[in-house]
């Protein structure tokens, strides 16, 4: 038998994942008693606010909620239990909530509360804000040791989901206040700068460290008087490529294979996906079967 089949029937947790959704915030299962998603796939694919389809899922058995963030337009300030205090640390900080003490009081600004907060079973905290304009990713020490950001990308255990037999509880059950300015401007994902000019990194695999090269290159002529687009004092040779020997009926028929071989490799890819790779994520509403099979069984 499954573990999960083993599990008590989730009532509170569907009235508290039901409530989390109510407040448009995007949730799905994940394993009781842990973080993990309970989905086949891509947990991102699977994120909804649809009472039926959450219905369904908790009806099967007491999964933990996770909440994501991208979608919920969340950002969670994640303040982890507090640490034992290493010799020779000087830091002055034994908890997430010290750092984001000693935080404010560089910045000369009040501690970011109230807001939406959940108590964590180690001791933490959450604190959900409303998120900024602007991309912020999740990061990890970056406000402070001690303190992870789950944003874009993200998701955190919602109220009344359990761990080793102790539950998240909702501390502050207000709707999350706008993330603090200052604290938007530590972690928002803007651009690098260089003498007050905006360099942007190629969209995607979020550039190369050779694009962000150059647009410094960029910024430095432009800063020094050379014009725009003058990236070389001195201008380089150019290079010759050779062209391909042979016939160009042999080359013809060399190009062909390449792009033969190229369809074969692209076909035998995508034959091997399951077909949950394909599913959801686009706003389709799953069917009865569907909802049911999307879940994992251990």
């Amino acid at each position: 038998m499954s573990p999960f089949e083993e599990q008590p029937s989730g009532g509170a947790l569907l009235r508290s994942v039901l409530s989390l959704a109510g407040r448009g915030w995007y949730v799905f299962p994940c394993v009781p008693g842990g973080k993990r998603p309970a989905l086949r796939g891509n947990w991102q694919d699977f994120t909804t606010t649809d009472p039926d389809r959450l219905r369904a899922w908790w009806a099967r058995t007491a999964y933990n909620i996770g909440v994501a963030c991208g979608p919920s337009g969340l950002v969670v300030i994640d303040l982890d239990a507090p640490h034992t205090r290493q010799p020779g640390d000087s830091t002055g900080t034994e908890s997430g909530a010290d750092a984001l003490t000693v935080l404010c009081s560089r910045h000369g600004r009040p501690y970011p509360l109230p807001t939406y907060a959940v108590d964590t079973p180690p001791g933490g905290c959450h604190l959900y804000y409303a998120a900024p304009h602007g991309r912020i990713r999740n990061s990890a020490g970056r406000l402070g040791p001690l303190i992870d950001v789950r944003a874009t990308g993200g998701y955190v255990i919602g109220k009344d989901s359990r761990i080793g037999g102790r539950a998240y509880t909702e501390r502050d059950a207000r709707m999350p206040v706008a993330l603090p300015a200052w604290i938007a401007d530590l972690l928002q994902d803007g651009p690098p700068t260089a003498g007050g000019i905006t360099l942007s990194a190629p969209r995607g695999a979020y550039g190369t460290a050779y694009a962000v090269a150059a647009l410094r290159q960029e910024a430095r002529l432009v800063a020094a008087g050379w014009p725009a687009g003058h990236t070389q004092r001195h201008p380089q040779p150019r290079r010759v490529q050779p062209r391909p020997t042979g016939s160009r009926r042999a080359v013809a028929t060399a190009r062909g294979r390449s792009r033969a071989s190229q369809r074969r490799r692209t076909h035998r890819t995508a034959s091997t996906r399951s077909p949950a790779h394909y599913s959801l994520g686009h706003g389709r509403r799953l069917t009865s079967s569907e909802t049911r099979n999307v879940l994992t069984r251990s």
